[in-house]
């Protein structure tokens, strides 16, 4: 028995048909709906995250962000790990060196942040995120080590004792139940700030 062309075009339609239906159906639910109600739920619960987790000052102005890290560069502040993205801390070129530990490269680059922080007076060990930068290049935290490490030049610099400087950091160490504790930069130079009053910039 053959099937006439007509009944093989109405079984492909029978069978196409849904298939087209299902596609434009779970490309809207997915790809419309689901991002929308997530959007939704996050402004209406996490509003503060959902938009950035900003940080701004007393005039309103946005400083930076919670969960992404910025270079400061002066002698007053607290240093953030060195940044491979970009620039540095570029939000658009988020990633890592791509450079392995044989290479001759990050060698040369660990061992010249090395160099900077003994000039900064970092002594001891030199703890490994102040010259090592982390995978996404945006980390905004570094260890209480690696802050404590830069509490002498933070504190000449602020002409305030290296006490006050410790006691601030160790006020800053934040322990999650996951992960090990850390320090975020931005708030812990925010505070810094408090000591020694002054307009927070870099």
């Amino acid at each position: 028995m053959t099937m006439s062309k007509t009944n093989i075009g109405q079984e492909l339609s029978s069978a196409v048909r849904p298939a087209i239906v299902m596609t434009i159906l779970f490309a809207a639910l997915l790809g419309i709906v689901y991002p929308l109600a997530m959007t939704g739920i996050g402004q209406a619960l996490f509003p503060a995250q959902a938009n950035g987790s900003l940080v701004r000052d007393a005039a309103g102005r946005v400083i930076g962000s919670t969960v992404v890290g910025q270079a400061f560069t002066s002698e007053r502040y607290f240093q953030t790990r060195p940044s491979a993205a970009g620039e540095g801390y570029d939000g658009l070129a988020s990633s890592g060196s791509n450079l392995g530990p044989a290479s001759r490269v990050l060698a040369e680059r660990v061992a010249a942040d090395v160099a900077k922080r003994r000039s900064e007076g970092v002594r001891g060990a030199v703890p490994a995120d102040l010259v090592t930068a982390s995978g996404s290049g945006l980390d905004p935290d570094l260890s209480p080590e690696a802050a404590r490490a830069q509490a002498p030049r933070v504190a000449t610099a602020r002409r305030l004792s290296v006490g006050q400087v410790r006691a601030l950091i160790d006020a800053h160490v934040e322990a999650p139940l996951l992960g090990a504790p850390h320090v975020n930069v931005l708030a812990l130079n925010r505070a810094l700030d408090g000591l020694s009053p002054e307009v927070f910039g870099r």
